[in-house]
């Protein structure tokens, strides 16, 4: 059973950054695609970055592009997103989730599509103050 667990998320002012890690266990192989998500109150679930661990395709939404960086570390089953320049909307709860054999075609499409993913995180609070 794939397992995540997310860290990270804390309280930091407009243009600070935060580095959140995703720890996967249970992962058979590096054919999945871990994602990150986010959520604010009163909003739509957001796919915020996606890296495929097997050739280390990276995914990001436009608003995020530049600064927030997706790596995996496949040893360690340990994905990281480092979040810089980070503004008070961004603030949410943000999750990890895995994807099993998500194709480049696919995963080129539609990363974001968060019925894709099939285990989830409990989330990490991020908190940006003005």
């Amino acid at each position: 059973e794939v397992q995540l667990v997310e860290s990270g998320g804390g309280l930091v002012q407009a243009g600070g950054s935060l580095r959140l890690s995703c720890e996967a266990s249970g992962l058979t192989d590096d054919d999945y695609a871990i994602a990150w998500f986010r959520q604010a109150p009163g909003k739509e679930r957001e796919g915020v970055a996606c890296i495929r661990l097997g050739d280390g395709n990276r995914y990001y939404t436009n608003s995020v592009r530049g600064r927030f960086t997706i790596s995996g570390d496949n040893a360690k089953k340990t994905v990281t997103l480092v979040m810089n320049n980070l503004r008070p909307q961004e603030t949410a709860v943000y999750y990890c989730a895995a994807a099993r054999s998500l194709t480049t075609v696919v995963a080129d499409a539609s990363w974001w599509w968060a019925t894709w993913y099939h285990n989830w995180g409990q989330g990490t609070q991020v908190t940006v103050s003005p």
